[in-house]
């Protein structure tokens, strides 16, 4: 199993602080979200059913005619690799990392990517895929370019796999108009922007025949029921929804703002973290961890990202620690 942000449990243990002492901003999560519904019996005691509103919801929300609704964009993630043989996949590093561990899994021939090779060799690829912004650089990919690179794949039959994941705060740089087109599939994850990473819920974004292709390989009931009533209430909470992407907007902005302050540049980010590649990367995420502060490690390159804090005590007690380790290190 791969190692993700929010193992918070673990990091009480290693570092002795009490569960409820810490900070998280090891996620790249909206730290919050708006009142939940009240979710009938129903939904517990039955099997879910596909025409209770959800795809409606999702559909108007995305703004497409055709979409597969997951256990998280990772079931997608751990699926789409199933449904081509022998491929010659691209991925840009560093990326999330499930995705070439998935392509992986299933045999397939991975060949690690910077930003200016997909242009020289995307001919010798079958799959390209792209994480916009991309996760946890906050690279972001414009769509005409994107939409280029699709073309000359699908001219051949290969893919454009792009994981939208953190695409929420600014829709307009989404591919999800564009999702029918044949070789190109979008993943949208639920529970980034609208907070509620327990929900377990994504979305795929492509043509009816890959869709249908992915629907008969998860099964049926892929979706719980009260998750379902969950999101679709959500889903047509358009006020809830641009409350949301302002407070998110401009919390990235001050993040990134209380790093540059303290001598921490990011060096990459969106609305929801913001990355730092520094050779002491390690040290800071270690000195962070003993004030009760989780961020996100990264080896390859040395680098740390950091989420949103959820309230004001949490963005005073980041910057407290900041200060504290300019004062000390720096």
């Amino acid at each position: 199993m791969l190692e993700h942000g929010g193992r918070l449990r673990a990091a009480a243990q290693r570092f002795g602080i009490p569960l409820g002492d810490w900070l998280d901003l090891s996620t790249g999560l909206a730290p919050y979200g708006w009142p939940l519904p009240p979710i009938p019996a129903a939904a517990w005691t039955r099997l879910p059913e596909l025409d209770d509103g959800l795809e409606s919801a999702a559909r108007d929300y995305y703004g497409v005619t055709r979409l597969l609704p997951v256990a998280g964009s990772q079931a997608a993630i751990q699926a789409l690799p199933r449904l081509r043989r022998n491929a010659r996949v691209g991925l840009l590093a560093p990326a999330y990392a499930e995705h070439a561990a998935a392509w992986k899994r299933e045999g397939h021939e991975l060949r690690q990517l910077d930003d200016g090779d997909i242009d020289r060799q995307l001919e010798g690829l079958d799959v390209l895929l792209l994480v916009n912004p991309n996760n946890p650089t906050g690279r972001r990919f414009a769509p005409a370019q994107l939409l280029a690179w699709h073309a000359r794949l699908a001219a051949r039959g290969g893919w454009l796999v792009v994981d939208e994941a953190f695409i929420d705060c600014t829709p307009q740089h989404s591919l999800a108009a564009h999702s029918e087109l044949p070789g190109l599939i979008v993943l949208r994850s639920f529970g980034k922007f609208f907070g509620l990473a327990g929900i377990r819920l994504g979305f795929v974004l492509a043509q009816p025949a890959l869709l249908k292709q992915l629907a008969e390989l998860l099964g049926p009931w892929t979706v719980s029921g009260p998750s379902r009533v969950v999101a679709t209430a959500l889903l047509h909470d358009r006020v809830g929804q641009q409350a949301q992407r302002e407070r998110l907007l401009a919390d990235g902005e001050r993040l990134g703002e209380l790093l540059r302050e303290h001598g921490l540049p990011p060096s990459g980010g969106c609305a929801l973290f913001h990355w730092i590649a520094c050779e002491r990367a390690a040290a800071l995420h270690k000195w962070l961890a003993s004030q009760g502060i989780l961020t996100r490690l990264f080896d390859s390159p040395a680098s740390l990202r950091f989420g949103l804090p959820a309230d004001e005590p949490g963005w005073l007690r980041l910057e407290q620690a900041l200060q504290l380790f300019t004062q000390e290190f720096v």
